[in-house]
């Protein structure tokens, strides 16, 4: 296994470039980067049609969303790769068709993650601030939504572990990332699919592996701010009555 890493590693890395088109690792992660990161204000959207008190907007939202988690994502690949060509009027890449899937696909994840931050925060900050004067727009991004979205931080991370996963799934159509650089080295050596293949998983086991611990990291240093903040409070309350 070892002496085929050595003679490939370029491949599952780089692919073939700059000889030929960038492949391998480097594709699964720019795809996994630039799908979370253009997903992201598509699930702000939707998390926010998903708790807003109007029907018009949560209903839309939560089908949305419950479609898109209903249907399995190598069938959501199809369903972009046949569909978005007849809906422009002409063909698109494999990379392309993956990117657009990532984005729908995980912005329906992330939607609920953002959901779920939202959910978990105190009403009574979202009642002050309406007190105070502030619009519901005004509450959710400036209030709400920051908080939310730094509580849900290692969620976000996990999250990204599952997209580098998935994006393997665009071997079906093509897409030059890291399972079909390790697919092109079985092809060439005919011989040895268990060993390639070992070492795929592991290389996805290594990569996965670290994002975890940084979810964990994250976890954690958000669990002492948390825990500090709430000594904190306490604290000044009882110093408030003695300093007047």
């Amino acid at each position: 296994m070892f002496h085929i890493l050595r003679d490939n590693w370029t491949l599952l890395l780089i692919g073939q470039y700059p000889n030929g088109p960038l492949g391998g690792l480097a594709i699964t992660l720019i795809l996994s980067v630039a799908g979370l990161a253009l997903a992201f204000p598509v699930s702000v959207l939707l998390a926010l049609g998903r708790v807003s008190p109007l029907a018009l907007l949560r209903l839309p939202a939560a089908a949305i969303v419950y479609t898109v988690r209903g249907v399995p994502l190598v069938m959501f690949i199809f369903w972009v790769y046949f569909f978005v060509p007849l809906l422009i009027g002409t063909t698109i890449t494999g990379f392309t068709t993956m990117l657009v899937t990532v984005v729908l696909y995980e912005a329906a994840y992330l939607a609920e993650v953002i959901r779920a931050g939202i959910e978990g925060l105190s009403k009574g900050q979202t009642e002050a601030s309406r007190a105070l004067g502030m619009s519901y727009l005004q509450t959710m991004f400036k209030i709400v939504l920051p908080q939310a979205l730094y509580n849900m931080l290692p969620a976000m991370v996990s999250q990204f572990v599952s997209t580098i996963k998935e994006t393997s799934l665009g071997y079906v159509i093509s897409v030059n990332e890291l399972t079909f650089a390790a697919n092109q080295i079985n092809s060439t050596l005919l011989t040895k699919p268990f060993p390639v293949f070992l070492m795929l998983a592991l290389i996805y086991f290594a990569l996965c592996s670290l994002l975890t611990q940084l979810a964990r990291w994250l976890e954690r240093r958000i669990a002492r701010r948390r825990s500090g903040s709430a000594r904190t409070a306490p604290a000044a309350a009882v110093a408030a009555p003695m300093a007047v």
